[in-house]
């Protein structure tokens, strides 16, 4: 887990036990993802370099199919833009910490082979039906306060 972004405060261990219960949730506990928070700058390049399409998006998955790291299966990657997640959030009327959440069982569920672009909606019941359990509904913040910028010349 890497978080490489500053504007969107993320506590790794809360994302940590989050992923933990999402995988065990969906059937996949022995199986393991790498997530990384970006920046909108990093996403925007990513989208551009991997789907073609020039602008930051909120969430990218990509699969690694068939690794295995210390005897478990290497889903692939998450890659999650919180400040674009956040203005989202915004823009639907819906708390940031909700939208991460989603956002992490989403690009997982994409880790797991569904499409929602070509799946008549299974991908989005499931999605739904994961976000309804209470561990998924209250858990522990995802979202962390961030650090004032320190003011003057450090010695």
């Amino acid at each position: 887990m890497r978080n490489r972004q500053r504007r969107v405060g993320i506590d790794l261990r809360a994302v940590e036990r989050f992923a933990a219960a999402a995988l065990e949730s969906l059937g996949m506990s022995g199986g393991t993802f790498e997530i990384a928070f970006v920046g909108a700058a990093a996403m925007r390049r990513l989208n551009r370099d991997w789907r073609g399409k020039d602008r930051a998006t909120d969430v990218l998955s990509f699969a690694y199919g068939g690794e295995v790291v210390c005897g478990a299966p290497l889903l692939g990657e998450v890659v999650i833009a919180p400040e674009v997640a956040v203005r989202f959030a915004e823009a639907y009327g819906v708390a940031p910490e909700k939208e991460i959440r989603k956002l992490l069982v989403h690009g997982l569920l994409h880790l797991m082979g569904y499409d929602h672009e070509a799946d008549n909606g299974e991908m989005q019941h499931k999605q739904r039906q994961v976000l309804r359990r209470r561990f998924f509904a209250e858990p522990p913040p995802l979202l962390a306060p961030v650090p004032a910028p320190a003011r003057g010349k450090s010695r």
